[in-house]
């Protein structure tokens, strides 16, 4: 039998164009089930998933190809389909969540490992990486082209919801953005008011890079072979990594005005996103003037949820300057990642030092100098010390910093340095300009008596190590920059909230500014850098917040926050209380309620809900003026139910001046929700603070569905001092099968009156 060619290309030339390409191009998608609602008619899941996948089909295409079918690390299948009958399987009960298949490689920002976030289980496979949740962030704008940026595998335009533009004015063509960077805009009206003289360019474009490495940390995609000069190797993401960006520039050459801050906010409300991150810090200003505090309300009233960074003022307390009830306050910790060289002495003992050393020097079987005498490497000791050697200093002595000691070295002849330190604040910094390693007091003691018994006693450094894990030191631990609360604009409410990632991160960075230097004058440039700070600590925040929005899209941005304070951890990687870097513990005036662990947040048992009329009734208890309260509640509403107990999932007990020497009752009254499956029952248990007694009632509560809410009471009693400033403690309810575990800490608090 022969065919007609020319009517056979006819009709397929037909074909094509009455199927849309775009809908009929197959990509593998990894599809996340509810097992139990499985049909009884089906003997299997198996086949369950394969009637699903005949029935979605669209002809004239061949059957979806089902390539593996999941049941132990979670349930569901992958899938080989088009973006057509992907959107007809969204809509088959039992259907969870869906993503696109991609690489999965060792982790470079590593966050997304240490915070336990895996393709095959729990909030990524849950909430489809974030797909669907829009996230702005207030900052020094992006670098689109940074691979991180690309919306290589995220499918589908931008949410309907979206109301934004891609308006990001000079270098900045409205073609950079696409399915990852939906937005960008600029704000800086009020920064050219303030200094007419200045030239501030009309662009949205990153000029400082901190906006560009906050929004990757928060949802940057998936980009393979990255690394700071060889430490942290491997694959980069954001925690939310298939979430949208619209980016808002406000901050100019890493500082801003106020003015731009808030109109940049307004925006982003109007936009229709749905978390806002904002790593900045502010002045110390009252609630009714901060237009942080201002903004932020009228986020949370729009049902977004607001995140902004603690600041960086730490160790002291009261540090934290915007103590805001309705934003999220982030403090920053460390990770499980060391960035290491191996020095390795004359007689074969290896040490294992700290170095961010930006190249593989050589420094093989080089002689060590150490003189008890010439221990500080002052300037003047160097230029005494003999060429091409290793030289031996200790930071202590004469009290020489790390950056003095650098500066001395670039300008020295000697070939390496082993520095002896215990700086902590030497872990946060990725400076490193010439080759050498610092180690603790112990570990220097071992070169010393090595060197001081050999006679001709030689060393090699090995550059660019990677070490993760709970040595040398346990993680999380709190930066000691991190600020402090109680915050200063308000002190009634716990925060910070609760910690998250913040000390060296790597993520995007500006492409032509310096990110690390070789001696005095050799300036290095990378596409992601280490950064720390709070200003990291927010964006992982943000991230977790846009999983938890993509997977519970009913929830409240209070529920939303509950989940993730209630769920937080207050132990590290050795199940022992998170310290600070100084190896003290640290307390919730700095953690809040513990390191972030979005996977538990995921599924929290139950939520602590609140109200936009919940937050104005405590404005309107803040003793402010009529204007003052307006300022932030607007006219929409009244001050007929003023209450300073919000429904909120800590407890914070102040002692005012005037109360020292008494004996002070507290009672606290709180709302719970249950979200997880179906009925249960709750028993309580308190750690009480010390000197103080604390009563829960009632002890146990039980629910009969999902959804139904329950109230309870805190009353603590305790003695008004100051002996002892800060005591902490916390509120625990444990569901009967054991699953659930709903923390809430507790601080009795002196207040700022008794410092004044």
């Amino acid at each position: 039998m022969e065919f007609d060619t020319s009517k056979t290309a006819l009709f397929l030339l037909l074909c094509f164009f009455l199927v849309d390409g775009s809908s009929s191009q197959r990509s593998t998608y990894i599809i996340h089930m509810d097992k139990p609602s499985m049909p009884k008619a089906f003997s299997s899941h198996h086949f369950w998933y394969s009637s699903i996948l005949k029935s979605v089909n669209q002809a004239p295409n061949p059957n979806p190809k089902l390539l593996y079918v999941y049941d132990h690390a979670f349930h569901g299948f992958s899938v080989s389909m088009s973006e057509t009958e992907l959107e007809l399987l969204k809509a088959s009960p039992g259907f969870v969540s869906a993503y696109p298949d991609s690489a999965v490689t060792p982790d470079t920002t590593r966050t997304p490992d240490f915070l336990s976030l895996s393709p095959a289980s729990g909030i990524w496979p849950a909430s489809g990486y974030g797909n669907g949740v829009i996230i702005g962030v207030i900052d020094t704008g992006i670098w689109p082209e940074n691979p991180s940026f690309s919306d290589r595998g995220i499918a589908g335009p931008a949410p309907v919801k979206w109301r934004g533009v891609c308006s990001g004015g000079d270098g900045f063509n409205s073609s950079l953005c696409n399915k990852k960077i939906i937005g960008a805009r600029y704000f800086n009206q009020g920064i050219k008011a303030s200094d007419p003289t200045s030239a501030v360019p009309d662009t949205a474009r990153d000029d400082d890079g901190h906006g560009s490495h906050v929004s990757s940390t928060a949802a940057g995609n998936f980009v393979e072979g990255v690394s700071f000069f060889g430490y942290a190797r491997g694959t980069a993401r954001g925690v939310a990594p298939r979430a949208r960006l619209a980016v808002y520039k406000a901050l100019w050459g890493g500082s801003g005005v106020s003015s731009d801050i808030l109109a940049a906010i307004d925006q982003a409300v109007a936009d229709g996103v749905d978390i806002i991150s904002i790593s900045l810090g502010a002045q110390e200003i009252e609630l009714y003037e901060s237009p942080l505090s201002i903004a932020s309300f009228g986020a949370r009233e729009k049902g977004i949820l607001v995140c902004m960074s603690a600041g960086n003022r730490g160790p002291s307390v009261r540090t934290i300057r915007s103590g805001i009830p309705w934003a999220v306050i982030v403090a920053a910790g460390t990770v499980d990642r060391w960035f290491a060289g191996n020095l390795t002495l004359g007689d074969g003992k290896t040490i294992t030092g700290w170095t961010t050393f930006p190249a593989s020097a050589i420094v093989r079987n080089v002689p060590v100098v150490y003189n008890q005498s010439l221990s500080g490497c002052t300037a003047a000791e160097l230029a005494e010390a003999p060429e091409n050697t290793i030289i031996v200093c200790h930071t202590t002595i004469g009290n020489t910093d790390f950056d003095t000691v650098m500066g001395a070295l670039s300008n020295s002849n000697v070939k390496a340095a082993i520095i002896i330190a215990e700086e902590t604040s030497i872990f946060r910094f990725n400076t490193f300009p010439y080759p050498g390693v610092v180690i603790t007091a112990a570990q220097g003691q071992q070169v010393a008596d090595y060197a001081l018994a050999s006679a001709a006693p030689t060393a090699s450094i090995d550059f660019k190590q990677t070490i993760l894990g709970k040595e040398p030191r346990a993680a999380p631990a709190l930066s000691d920059d991190s600020s402090r609360g109680p915050g200063r604009s308000y002190e009634g409410i716990l925060k910070p909230d609760l910690m998250a990632p913040g000390v060296l991160i790597l993520a995007a960075f500006h492409p032509h500014l310096t990110a690390a230097r070789i001696g005095r004058n050799i300036d290095l440039a990378t596409d992601y850098n280490l950064l720390s700070g709070t200003s990291m600590a927010c964006p992982h925040i943000s991230g977790a917040a846009a999983l938890l929005k993509a997977a519970h899209p009913d929830w409240s941005p209070a529920a939303i926050q509950s989940a993730l304070m209630t769920t937080a951890n207050p132990l590290d990687n050795t199940k022992q209380p998170i310290r600070e870097q100084d190896g003290s513990v640290a307390s919730p005036l700095g953690i809040g309620s513990g390191h972030v662990d979005p996977n538990r947040a995921l599924d929290p048992g139950l939520v602590y809900d609140a109200s936009v009329q919940d937050l104005v009734n405590l404005v309107c208890s803040m003793n402010f003026t009529r204007n003052q309260t307006q300022t932030i509640i607007r006219s929409s509403y009244s001050c007929s139910n003023p209450s300073s107990d919000l429904n909120y999932p800590s407890f914070v007990a102040l002692i005012r001046a005037a109360e020292i020497g008494r004996t002070l009752t507290r009672t606290f009254r709180r709302r719970v929700t249950n979200v997880g499956n179906g009925a249960a029952a709750y028993k309580v248990a308190v750690e009480a603070p010390v000197n103080t007694t604390a009563v829960v009632r009632p002890q146990t509560l039980v629910f009969g569905k999902n959804y139904e809410s329950k109230s309870y009471s805190l009353t603590i009693r305790y003695k008004a001092d100051i002996e002892i400033q800060h005591r902490e403690g916390a509120v625990i309810w444990s569901d009967q099968t054991g699953k659930y575990r709903v923390r809430s800490p507790i601080m009795v608090s002196a207040a700022a009156d008794n410092f004044e």
